[in-house]
């Protein structure tokens, strides 16, 4: 038959079969034309009308196969669409098993137009949304065979595509790894799902089959449950697990940790207060139900059911046979699980870390600090903010106190962010917060404002140390806020107000904020606007009008822009649902108010790499006529795009070569955004070229896109980072350089070496969600273009870059771990010394020719005399060598060749890490916990929180980090009483001996 067939040369005979009256002839010829289309489907094509014809008119076999025919002559012409429409005309014959490019392309063709009529909108007509039943029976056929063969993961995707959750439900349910199918479909549902609609239904769905599985995923359903703002759910989960097991107690923690890292405060505020609820009703049902006898009163006690180990001490019977010996175990545990939800556990754990593990270098601020020129007030604050970042969480305020002199050359507004920026260094000490800024805030009961700079620097730095952590300080600040009339004491209340209340919508302080607005005072009504925003985070709060509406009334610039973030902060992750007021922002004649509209369509379609958002900014940021708008609709790429930070240089690559300096700029902040603390090597190429811009505030851009690309990348891992620190310092020192280079020189360097060099820039938890508060922060940070002081925000960014194991008291016990890579891949940064330092400002002498003879003659006597002193000791050590000669000879140093230069040894291919840990983000994937550890993870994750359990919990146990911060941080303390950094380092690990080195003379 083979042969046969390759003897065709023609399919005329066939086609004319097709004119003859007998069915047998046509159904002869239709058979041999499918076989041959391939080949003979130019001469077929003239004469496809015949083959409709037969597909209309024709019996059943002859329907379908001249349906399947002219489908393959119409996909050989590339008319998919007829070609879709006669495979769906052909029924069975139409294969979906058949691994040819012509069913592929049709079954991909089909699935894209089901998946189309799916996802509708709700503007389309009936007729539009119905779907053809041929095309439904293919698309079902493609989704069993999955099924069927076991390709689950296509499956999934293709049910998640054709919104058919019925069958996404049936893939999951019978694959053989149910927990990781349900989190690839979570993935999934973040990464490739558009519509936030439609997003929270197939969690919806997944939380179901997560609740409804023998053995449920409690740390997946609770942050499905988080996204669909469900606290309720959680909370009788967590409640659940407290009144369990030691174990599921230790699972209740872990889950509180990993959505403490969403940084959702509303939402974790409403998990406490239902676990509240719930404890109390349980108490409530307990006191109402009557012990009929002492017998059932003993049972209760030695036979404890769920509800009865839920009792409060404070509703125990008073007969000590009613004792249960478990209540006073559960009320700890629900102590322990309220102080993880508030977040002060992890902020003293996270404070604890960055004070004992801080690596700052001092000498880098020093050198800044004596090229700065006293007159340039804007490097002076820059240095301030610079230290500010350095310090991040570390309470190390040892720069500050031993320059008071010099610091207090700050006035005005510098003295604002001087201040403030001590809230950045001690962010995260709530308890001492307060008394830390005692001396700068107004006295009690004072009237008026004797240093009002002072005190609104003081009062911004406390929302930024209890920054989305405000429960203690809000109402202080409220005071503070509703006693002065002075507009620079309202602007740091105002935006301390924002940060200690963000996202909780509080009625009262969004009322006594707006009072200030409505002052129409530029300085206070600017940050009354931001803080507006703050507070309403991510609500769509029909405040928004409001706002948008007093932004068109008020002739304050200020005022304008405040306002245009706060109403974008207000539609924080609200995607389509926030598309009318992005519309109306977009589309308003003032610039300011469009301005804030990039911001909006940032915000709300945050890290969802959403086609209709990047081509709106992309329309924007080339035909906009405002420079101020082409800037920010060219930075809004990079939130848009955090969650696929690969595609960021792609993307922005040819603006950043734009002629306009404005989208140059933005440009770079985008890709410093979205790749932040990945160390991008697309991202380091794309910024390289404009560090050396011809505008000054391109090139400061790029230097702070750099570093926040750089942050926690060492030159081990790429030179380049070695090369940029060495010109931030040649920018620092060039008394030739523009001012606005040297401020962004002098923050890069401090956001280069963050948080004592332990933390980085995360838009991301460890489970793919947003953080919120660093989002916002660093959409906030990017506002320091139009007003210094906002640089702060930056800070709540900053995510520390550690492993800290936690047992069940929630302590932190030693026990070690594996890194297995190079320990200089992941090594802090090698400090600077003072002499690498003075010889990169000295300038080079002038030699005359005859001290150069001179100083050469010198120095060949003295390699000859060192060669003869070198041969005689190799000599004498010849004959009996020692082990004491043994370890000089491996150190020695090659003299002009005498001596023989022993290789030094190779350095490990792993490390050995112990609890806690510094794990930069490009070393967790080498992170492995050892066998036959004392203790094991409850969650394998390679950093942040873990929970272990104790494999030997009757042993004593060592514990580690138990020491706060020395108090003398926290107050007014002589400064030789403080916690400095060099003391940090002597809580860690002792330095590394020196490398191997060559000696001339």
């Amino acid at each position: 038959m083979a042969a046969a067939a390759v003897s065709v040369s023609s399919a005329g005979s066939l086609l004319a079969m097709l004119q003859e009256p007998a069915p047998e002839l046509k159904l002869h010829a239709l058979v041999s034309l499918n076989s041959l289309v391939h080949a003979f489907w130019p001469e077929i094509s003239t004469s496809v009308i015949d083959i409709e014809s037969l597909y209309e008119d024709g019996e059943s076999d002859q329907r379908q196969l001249a349906a399947l025919l002219a489908s393959k002559v119409f996909f050989y012409l590339a008319d998919f669409k007829s070609a879709l429409t006669y495979a769906l005309g052909a029924g069975s014959l139409f294969d979906v098993s058949d691994d040819s490019d012509y069913t592929q392309t049709l079954l991909a063709k089909a699935l894209d137009e089901y998946a189309t009529i799916r996802s509708m909108a709700s503007g389309a007509t009936e007729e539009e949304k119905t779907i053809d039943p041929r095309l439904e029976a293919i698309v079902e056929r493609m989704l069993d065979k999955c099924i069927s063969d076991g390709k689950y993961q296509q499956a999934m995707g293709m049910a998640v595509e054709c919104r058919r959750l019925d069958k996404l439900e049936v893939a999951i349910s019978q694959c053989d790894n149910m927990h990781g199918a349900l989190s690839y479909c979570i993935n999934l549902s973040h990464q490739y799902v558009s519509h936030r609609e439609y997003r929270c239904e197939i969690l919806h769905c997944l939380a179901k089959i997560y609740l409804d599985s023998s053995d449920p995923d409690f740390l997946s359903i609770c942050q499905c449950l988080m996204f669909l703002n469900e606290p309720d759910t959680v909370a009788t989960i967590l409640n659940g697990l407290l009144i369990a097991s030691e174990d599921d107690a230790l699972f209740a923690y872990q889950i509180a940790f990993d959505l403490v890292e969403n940084e959702n405060q509303a939402f974790l505020l409403d998990v406490r207060n239902h676990l509240d609820a719930l404890r109390a009703s349980a108490s409530t049902d307990l006191d109402s139900t009557p012990a009929s006898s002492n017998d059932q009163t003993v049972n209760a006690a030695t036979e404890p059911s769920d509800d009865v180990q839920m009792r409060d001490d404070a509703t125990m019977p008073s007969s000590p046979l009613t004792v249960d010996p478990n209540d006073a175990v559960q009320a700890d545990r629900l102590t322990k699980i309220k102080g993880i939800l508030s977040g002060e556990t992890s902020i003293q754990l996270t404070l604890q870390f960055l004070y004992s593990h801080n690596r700052s270098d001092l000498l880098i601020l020093k050198t800044i600090k004596q090229a700065v020129e006293t007159r340039n007030s804007v490097c002076h604050s820059a240095t301030i903010c610079s230290n500010a970042i350095m310090h991040a969480g570390t309470t190390v305020d040892t720069f500050l106190r031993e320059n008071l002199e010099w610091l207090g050359r700050a006035t005005n507004w510098a003295k604002f962010s001087a201040t403030a920026g001590l809230g950045v260094i001690h962010r995260g000490h709530l308890q001492q917060g307060r008394a830390l800024m005692a001396p700068y805030l107004p006295p009690d009961g004072a009237v008026g404002s004797a240093s009002p700079y002072s005190e609104g620097g003081a009062l911004y730095a406390l929302g930024l140390i209890h920054a989305n952590h405000g429960e203690g300080i809000k109402q202080f600040l409220r005071e503070s806020l509703r006693n002065t009339s002075n507009e620079v004491v309202q602007h740091g209340a105002c935006l301390g107000l924002g940060l200690a209340a963000l996202g909780t919508a509080d009625e009262e302080i969004c009322e006594d904020i707006k009072n200030v607005l409505y002052t129409d005072s530029a300085v206070a009504g600017e940050a009354a606007g931001i803080g507006m925003g703050l507070l309403l985070v991510g609500t769509a709060s029909e405040k928004a009008t409001e706002m948008l509406a007093y932004a068109h009334d008020t002739q304050h610039e200020k005022i304008i822009r405040g306002l245009a973030l706060g109403i974008a902060l207000t539609v924080y992750g609200r995607e389509e649902e926030a598309d009318t007021l992005i519309e109306q922002m977009t589309r308003d004649q003032d610039p300011i108010l469009r301005y804030g509209g990039m911001y909006a369509l940032a915000l709300a379609y945050r890290g969802t790499a959403n086609n209709k958002a990047i081509h709106q900014l992309l329309h924007f940021a080339v035909s906009d006529v405002s420079d101020d708008v082409r800037r920010t609709a060219v930075l809004a790429l990079g939130f848009v795009l955090y969650n696929e930070p690969e595609q960021t240089p792609k993307i922005v690559s040819l603006l950043s070569e734009s002629y306009n300096p404005h989208v140059r700029y933005g440009a770079a902040l985008a890709v410093g955004i979205s790749c932040a603390g990945t160390g991008s090597s697309e991202a380091i190429s794309l910024l390289e070229p404009l560090m050396s811009d011809v505008v000054d505030f391109v090139r400061q851009g790029a230097l702070i896109a750099m570093a926040m690309v750089m942050i926690q990348t060492n030159e081990s891992y790429d030179s380049r980072v070695g090369t940029f620190r060495r010109q931030l310092e040649k920018i620092i020192l060039d008394k030739h350089e523009d001012t606005m280079s040297k401020m962004g020189a002098i923050l890069a360097s401090g956001i280069l070496d963050a948080g004592g060099r332990n933390v980085t820039i995360k838009l991301k938890s460890r489970s793919k969600h947003d953080k919120l508060t660093a989002v916002i922060g660093l959409a906030v940070f990017t506002q320091f273009w139009y007003w210094y002081p906002l640089t702060y925000f930056i800070s709540l960014a900053f995510s520390p870059t550690a492993l800290i194991g936690l047992n069940s008291d929630l302590k932190v016990p030693k026990f070690e771990f594996l890194s297995n890579a190079k320990p200089s891949l992941f090594d802090y940064p090698k400090p600077t010394t003072q002499q690498t330092t003075a010889t990169s400002v000295k300038l080079p002498a002038a030699i005359l020719s005859t001290y150069a003879k001179a100083k050469s003659r010198a120095k060949k006597e003295a390699e000859s005399k060192a060669q003869e002193k070198a041969e005689s000791k190799v000599q004498e050590k010849a004959a009996a060598p020692s082990s004491e000669d043994a370890s000089a000879a491996s150190t020695s140093m090659q003299v002009d060749g005498a001596a023989e230069k022993i290789a030094p040894e190779p350095e490990p291919t792993f490390q050995i890490l112990s609890n806690p840990a510094r794990v930069v983000p490009a070393q967790e994937k080498f992170i492995k916990f050892l066998q036959g550890s004392r203790y094991e993870p409850v969650k394998a994750a390679p950093s942040g929180f873990i929970l272990l359990r104790d494999l030997k919990p009757t042993e004593a146990e060592e514990l580690v980090l138990s020491d706060a911060p020395a108090t003398a941080a926290t107050t007014n303390a002589a400064p030789a009483e403080q916690g400095s950094a060099s003391a940090a380092m002597a809580v860690d690990e002792e330095p590394q001996p020196p490398q191997p080195f060559e000696f001339t003379s």
